[in-house]
Formats: structure tokens, sequence, C-alpha cells
């Protein structure tokens, strides 16, 4: 038998609203605790001058304790 413990997710949005409304939704899914959450505000730079800015937010998500497992859970991502 195998069980999902925990996932590490990494998304790249555009503005700080956006990081904030990923954690929150994060928050209120039902499907995982979330365990851990980081947004950092990042920037490219070519000769002195930033040519990007976006922010990194990671989610760590909890399915199931891994001493005593008692839930099992399948996961599928999907590029679109």
């Amino acid at each position: 038998m195998k069980y999902l413990i925990t996932t590490v997710e990494t998304y790249r949005v555009d503005t700080e609203a956006e990081a904030k409304e990923l954690i929150e939704t994060a928050k209120k899914d039902g499907t995982s605790i979330l365990s851990k959450y980081t947004s950092e505000y990042k920037e490219r730079k070519a000769k002195g001058e930033v040519i990007d800015e976006y922010f990194k937010v990671t989610l760590t998500r909890q399915f199931t304790d891994i001493k005593e497992p008692d839930t099992q859970v399948d996961i599928s991502y999907e590029v679109l």
C-alpha cells in the first residue's frame, strides 16, 4: 500500500494580489492541509535594469500523517 503524504507546489504569478489569492484558495481547499507556504518577490535584471518581475509562491500540502496514514489520495496534474 502506498500513501501520498505531502506535496510541494511552486507557482509563478504576476502580482502580489494573485499570490495572496492563491494562498487563500489553498487554505480553504478541503482535500489537504496547507502546512507551509511562502511568497517571494523576484526580479530578472539585464545590464542593471529590471526586465521582468513576478512572485514565486510555494505551497506545501499535507494529505495524511506519515506515522499513521489513514487517507489515500490520487493526484493528477494537467498542463494547459
